[in-house]
């Protein structure tokens, strides 16, 4: 009997609100796919769904499959505006 294995692969996804309302949701390490869902709930599962397909695509194509490194940090980062010239 074999046994079956699974790997979990775990990316950072950044939700945004669409103008037209519900969300986008794209994720920067895998290639910058994106998707969008009337709510957070569908961009969930939608965004999963993109994974799944980039994925299989990556391995039907024998090209190495992006993963996130453990200590990528995601943070806001503010600036003055209009820029202060000296």
């Amino acid at each position: 009997m074999s046994k079956v294995t699974k790997k979990i692969l775990e990316y950072t996804v950044v939700f945004e609100p669409a103008d037209e309302g519900g969300y986008i949701a794209r994720i920067p390490s895998l290639n910058n796919i994106a998707t969008q869902g009337e709510t957070f709930e569908e961009a969930v599962i939608n965004i999963q769904d993109a994974i799944r397909g980039v994925i299989s695509v990556m391995e039907e194509e024998k090209l190495e499959v992006p993963q996130e490194k453990p200590n990528t940090v995601f943070s806001r980062v503010s600036v003055d505006y209009p820029f202060a010239i000296a």
